[in-house]
């Protein structure tokens, strides 16, 4: 038997080289600040410590890998150009810094990536091209643009460099906390877990990571079981929606990740809904992917010191209107009553009396009079109110019921 049979191959990034890197962004990036949240604490059970890696000037880690691999490219590669595919923040993270160091880059990006992140892309100075339905088609599409041109392609996580540039938060983290337990990080392709991974446990070996994946996209989390990945679906988190994780960050996760945990939508919205609201701060789906799972998975961080990165802020600004919308309709603040009363002048007049005489206020009045359950001479009214909590819209609905118009709440 081989002396080395069983043993694990050895990492593709070490710690050292998330050292380097360190030293060759340092200047380059924000070193972003990681605060204690009271609040999050009190409403998670855990001792929540946030990492705002949204006040990169692109809103996103991603400057930091993407700055490493570009600083190592040879003279002859700078003069050629890079090509990158990304959703998003890669794209941006890649063409503002390419642009500052004089490298030409085009950007690949899929037909549906969110508007913002498209013109910001274009606004640091990169060729954007869109094409394909997914990262998969534009990823191919990307290769051949390279391929053609002679271009360096820059992936967006499994890539040496970039993944040691990505570690080099962790490092910034246990700096300014030693005292953290557990890390709780995103997973899209898996670059941002493996470079923290290899730099947390290296610096504190006893530190447990742990990852996060949007239910619906459960890659990272089905490999590390052995298990085919099922993917598909309209997440917000769609930062981190990959059907299939790096080769090289698969290995480094299964050699230090303690577990992956899946969140719900529902979970992600509430996170992005406690980061504007608690934390006063933007979160896109996938940047409150961590706190998220605190969210989610209470008992596995009840007590313990949690380092969360919140690693982007870059969300389409209806899609933030709409979260910020349904934690309303969720919390019982916004509401939608359905009544039915006689098609007589001055019923709305009572109705609107009795509900602005509770504190109430009607965001909208829909009539519908041709709805064959209501009698020929009635009329169908949906209200949409707006109140300060769940008991009190309970003490508009029994107002309204008293006064001989009770509603039904859809």
């Amino acid at each position: 038997m081989p002396a080395d049979q069983g043993v694990p191959p050895p990492l593709a990034v070490t710690f050292d080289d998330v050292a380097r890197a360190a030293k060759q962004i340092h200047g380059s990036v924000e070193r972003t600040p990681l605060r204690h949240s009271r609040t999050l604490s009190e409403i998670t059970g855990a001792d929540v410590w946030i990492k705002f890696e949204n006040l990169q000037f692109t809103a996103s880690f991603k400057e930091r890998g993407a700055l490493n691999k570009l600083l190592s490219l040879s003279p002859a590669e700078r003069k050629a150009g890079v090509i990158a595919m990304s959703a998003g923040n890669h794209a941006q993270g890649v063409a503002y810094h390419a642009a500052r160091l004089g490298i030409p880059a085009t950007i690949v990006m899929p037909l549906g990536t969110p508007f913002v992140k498209v013109e910001h892309t274009r606004k640091h100075g990169a060729r954007v091209l869109l094409h394909g339905e997914g990262v998969a088609e534009a990823a191919t599409y990307a290769y051949q643009v390279k391929d053609r041109q002679g271009l360096v392609f820059v992936h967006p996580y499994d890539d040496a460099h970039v993944i040691a540039g990505q570690g080099t938060i962790a490092g910034e983290m246990l700096e300014d906390e030693p005292g953290l337990d557990a890390l709780v990080i995103p997973i899209g392709g898996g670059g941002l877990i493996a470079g923290n991974a290899i730099a947390a446990k290296h610096l504190k070996p006893s530190i447990d990571i742990y990852g996060v994946e949007a239910r619906m996209y459960p890659s990272m989390h089905a490999v590390l079981r052995g298990e085919e990945p099922v993917c598909g679906g309209q997440t917000i988190a769609e930062g981190i929606a990959v059907k299939q994780v790096g080769e090289m960050t698969r290995h480094i996760a299964r050699a230090l990740v303690k577990d992956v945990l899946l969140v719900d939508e529902p979970h992600l919205e509430q996170a992005v809904n406690l980061f504007a609201n608690v934390e006063k701060t933007v979160s896109e789906g996938a940047g409150a992917a961590a706190l998220a799972a605190l969210i989610a998975h209470p008992h596995v961080f009840q007590g313990r010191k949690v380092g969360l990165i919140l690693c982007g802020g870059n969300i389409d600004p209806r899609l933030l209107a709409s979260v910020l919308t349904r934690a309303l309709v969720r919390e019982g603040r916004i509401s939608s009553l359905r009544l039915i009363g006689d098609d007589r002048p001055g019923l709305l007049s009572k109705v609107s009396k009795v509900i602005g005489d509770m504190g109430g206020n009607i965001i909208e009045v829909a009539h519908n009079r041709l709805a064959l359950d209501v009698p020929a001479k009635g009329a169908e009214f949906d209200l949409l109110i707006e109140t300060r909590d769940a008991q009190h819209t309970q003490e508009v609905v029994d107002a309204l019921a008293a006064a001989g118009y009770p509603p039904r709440r859809l």
